[in-house]
């Protein structure tokens, strides 16, 4: 059973950027893929940026130009970088992996941008 602690949320104001980490309880080298997913109440949950095993990535339309997901093999992480926050970026900020061919989800991290 596969781990994800998603931490760096918080409160930051329009135009400001946060970096959220999410640590793997094991290596992350197999994993196929992980990324980040976000859900704003009452909205579906979408998503925000992937980075596949071999390091090609694919970003929501949403976020692009704005946000940039990393890995690093050697710390079981993966990040996304946010930039130029927005109020509409507002939401549960969730971590996923994939793992042959199961889903693994983080507890979440709320992600508020006050305008």
């Amino acid at each position: 059973q596969v781990q994800l602690v998603e931490s760096g949320g918080g409160l930051v104001q329009a135009g400001g950027s946060l970096r959220l980490s999410c640590v793997a309880s094991e290596s992350i080298n197999s994993f196929n893929g992980m990324g980040w997913y976000r859900q704003a109440p009452g909205k579906r949950r979408e998503l925000v940026a992937v980075i596949a095993r071999g390091g090609s990535t694919n970003y929501g339309d949403s976020v692009k130009g704005r946000v940039t997901i990393s890995r690093d093999n050697a710390k079981n992480t993966v990040s996304l970088q946010m930039n130029s926050l927005k109020p509409e970026d507002t939401a549960v900020y969730y971590c996923k992996a994939v793992v042959w061919g199961y889903d693994y989800w983080g507890q979440g991290t709320q992600v508020t941008v006050s305008s």
